[in-house]
């Protein structure tokens, strides 16, 4: 069993940026590929971007391409996603998640663990 703890979300103005982190309890962290998820108000629950075991492969939405960064610290079993120029479209409850292989996936189904979700609010 993996626990993801999200922390990071907040109040932002458009345009502006937030770092989320989101730390695992695995004690193979290494055997994870990471991803970020994230759902607005009565929509469904959206890819964002993921990460390999080994931070040398990722991938991204579309619609947060060239804005959003995902990285990881094996040493400190955590990820990260770096949010740059957020517009109102960000405004979610955004999810960590781990796959128990090791490549990265935009695909929800294949998300082994998740976590409780941190609040991203842009103001306009």
């Amino acid at each position: 069993q993996v626990q993801l703890v999200e922390s990071g979300g907040g109040l932002v103005q458009a345009g502006g940026s937030l770092r989320l982190s989101c730390v695992a309890s695995a004690r193979t962290f290494l055997d994870y590929a990471m991803g970020w998820f994230r759902q607005a108000p009565g929509k469904e629950r959206e890819f964002v971007a993921a990460i390999n075991w080994s931070g040398g492969s990722t991938a991204y939405a579309d619609s947060v391409k060239g804005r959003f960064t995902v990285s990881r610290d094996n040493g400190k079993n955590t990820v990260y996603l770096q949010m740059n120029s957020l517009n109102s479209q960000d405004t979610a409850v955004y999810y960590c998640a781990a796959r128990r292989w090791t490549s990265a996936v935009a695909v929800r189904d294949k998300y082994d663990y998740w976590g409780q979700g941190t609040q991203v609010t842009v103001s306009s």
